[in-house]
């Protein structure tokens, strides 16, 4: 998921306790955390510098507005700067000015959660967006939220394309590693749960591959907000930054809630 800062939204809170899972309503209580506020190195009110690597030591060569990690569809300003010529060359891309269609997008086609194919709501302030990703109900009669991603626009101006920078814990969050920090593999993650008979999955994703580096399936969880916690392997490019992405379902759909972070492979 993201930083630790604190995003208190009522509506946040409301459609959490809709969000599909598993059990009862109580399962789906949201918490006020948020992961994309905050750097690793502290629980606090974040501040501009995150404990990630920057510049020439990463890839990415750039954090977003300063402070969030990039994870997608950009790895830095380089690719940012590509794009913004090809668009406004002949439009090319034009999703990308559009919250909406890029969280699908991260969902869908990076994450590889296809069943999450559409969105309940979108909250939008400035230069940041909250989409809630969502998929169909039993009964069809609303969409179920699956997460909230966080998205930044990368860059000034009006063609400042949105990046993904992480989501907004629920009943469902990933708080270790914490956001911005500097791993290595064997990687250890963790955080908290409410359900029942849940089944996480953890991934760790790198920009430019189809497949995940590495994953681990599948970790037993449940209960009222309890720790969850699994480790995991993984091959990456050093000083890239990657996604860590927990994962549940089997209820109603296959991928019913997840949660993501960002992180940087150390150097050798």
């Amino acid at each position: 998921m993201k930083p630790l800062a604190r995003h208190v939204l009522p509506v946040l809170v409301v459609l959490g306790l809709a969000a599909a899972g598993c059990g009862n309503a109580g399962a789906q209580r949201a918490t006020t955390a948020t992961r994309t506020a905050a750097p690793a190195s502290s629980v606090a009110t974040p501040t501009a510098s995150p404990t990630g690597p920057t510049g020439a030591s990463r890839p990415g060569d750039g954090l977003v507005a300063g402070r969030y990690q990039p994870l997608w569809p950009f790895s830095g300003t380089g690719e940012v700067a590509a794009w913004r010529r090809a668009y406004r060359k002949d439009g090319r891309g034009a999703w990308h000015l559009d919250a909406r269609r890029t969280a699908l997008a991260f969902t869908r086609d990076y994450l590889g959660f296809t069943g999450i194919d559409r969105v309940a709501r979108t909250v939008a302030q400035g230069a940041h967006a909250r989409v809630h990703v969502a998929y169909r109900g039993e009964d069809n009669s609303r969409p179920l939220v699956a997460a909230v991603v966080h998205l930044v626009r990368y860059g000034s101006g009006g063609d400042a394309p949105w990046e993904v920078v992480g989501t907004d814990d629920t009943s469902l969050s990933l708080t270790k590693p914490g956001y911005g920090a500097v791993v290595r593999s064997p990687l250890t993650v963790g955080g908290r749960i409410s359900g029942v008979d849940e089944s996480i999955r953890v991934q760790v994703r790198q920009p430019g591959s189809a497949t995940p580096v590495g994953q681990r399936c599948c970790v037993s969880a449940g209960g009222s907000g309890s720790p969850w916690s699994a480790r995991v392997s993984f091959t990456a490019t050093p000083g890239r930054t990657l996604t860590v992405v927990a994962s549940t379902g089997g209820h109603l759909a296959a991928v019913e809630r997840f949660a993501v972070t960002g992180v940087t492979l150390a150097m050798p």
